[in-house]
């Protein structure tokens, strides 16, 4: 199995670095205070293929393979990553469902909005009382009335709905079928009884909204339901396996833009007539910083060839979120410690990186929810793969 990037994913890493180093670097830190994304520099994405990344080209999508999405999430987090969540989310849980599951109708009326550059996607799962225990949790219900369903209930820590025409929303349709009884609802944000609430005020990803919805009698055409009606929890824990890809490729973006600050900072820094980057204390953590980045992205983008080669990648992808959101702490962490005391100011980048990647192991499934994932494949796999005992 080679990770080598092929001539194209080569060519489109260039692309995308020289655009985020031109279009949002410079401005990481003004999305950062002021709380709102660059929109000159989202809407100059669309052309560069950065709003449709799997989107097929029959819908005027980019229509890349999962490895070149990831490279440009991470591109994206070693800049910005209040950007690069909101674009990763659009990508992977605002547009990937209504690909993967919609009907022509369906995509043609909500796919050209979502990549034009005007907007970004939003994927509604978690509830004020719901997070990571969706199937036990998870309260908000649709009802059938005539030729609508009535929608009511809240949603909570959602990216992009204030930016977002539709909303993709998990509800249950049948309180009494378990796992079958939930259903994927597209509603549109200007329905009326929606309420979409001001922003979360957050630790860090300030430039991406994270916010609060309600849902009062909301009403939606029954056709609005994004696939078969009662697969909605095992088309969520799909779209979660591909959102932990791009979530660990945005994680090790933040890690690759600490870590090039780190060396840069150590190089320039002289203390006791020499280079810092000279004493083996800092040497050290440079070194354990470039073997875990490269350990956790190796990790990522085999679970995105697994993906792009049709192969179960579920396993993968949690290993590959998991170490690659803690690689990110632990350099974040170490990037600020080179620094020393200028590193805990906002004058310089890493102290909104170190703030940035907090979230990066509690989305998309915590750390400890992905050891369970693993952990449960692992004993499934060995189970399977060793005969019972007479």
């Amino acid at each position: 199995m080679d990770f080598d990037l092929n001539h194209e994913q080569k060519m489109f890493q260039r692309v995308v670095r020289d655009f985020c180093e031109a279009e949002l670097q410079p401005y990481a830190a003004q999305v950062d205070e002021t709380g709102e994304m660059r929109w000159e520099a989202i809407r100059k994405m669309a052309d560069l293929g950065l709003l449709s990344l799997q989107v097929p080209e029959e819908y005027g999508g980019a229509e890349l393979d999962s490895l070149s999405a990831s490279i440009a999430v991470e591109e994206l987090g070693r800049v910005c990553g209040s950007t690069a969540l909101s674009v990763s989310a659009h990508n992977g849980l605002g547009l990937g469902p209504i690909v993967k599951w919609g009907t022509t109708a369906q995509k043609e009326r909500y796919i050209p909005r979502l990549i034009s550059g005007d907007h970004l996607g939003a994927l509604a799962l978690t509830e004020p009382q719901a997070g990571s225990d969706l199937l036990n949790g998870a309260q908000t219900y649709a009802r059938r009335d005539g030729d609508s369903w009535v929608v009511n209930g809240h949603k909570a820590w959602i990216t992009n709905p204030k930016y977002a025409p539709v909303i993709i929303v998990l509800l249950r349709t049948d309180r009494k079928a378990g796992s079958r009884g939930f259903s994927m609802l597209l509603v549109d944000t200007d329905a009326e009884g929606l309420t979409i609430h001001p922003p979360e005020k957050k630790m860090g990803l300030k430039g991406s909204p994270t916010q609060m919805l309600t849902f009062e009698n909301v009403r939606v055409p029954l056709d609005n339901v994004l696939g078969p009606e009662g697969e909605g929890f095992y088309q969520t824990m799909q779209t979660l396996d591909s959102g932990r890809v791009s979530i660990g490729a945005l994680s090790v973006g933040l890690a690759q833009g600490a870590f090039e600050e780190m060396v840069r900072y150590a190089q320039e820094r002289h203390a006791f007539g020499e280079p810092i980057a000279n004493k083996q204390a800092i040497q050290w953590m440079i070194a354990d910083a470039a073997l875990e980045i490269e350990a956790a992205r190796t990790l990522v983008y085999k679970a995105a060839w697994l993906k792009d080669q049709g192969r179960d990648f579920g396993k993968m992808a949690a290993m590959g979120k998991l170490k690659a959101s803690e690689v990110a702490e632990k350099v974040c962490h170490d990037a600020i410690q080179i620094h020393g005391s200028y590193g805990y100011s906002r004058e310089y980048p890493v102290e909104r990186m170190y703030r940035d990647q907090r979230l990066m192991s509690i989305g998309e499934g915590t750390s400890q929810i992905q050891r369970l994932v693993i952990a449960r494949r692992v004993l499934h796999e060995m189970e399977a793969a060793v005969p019972a005992m007479a």
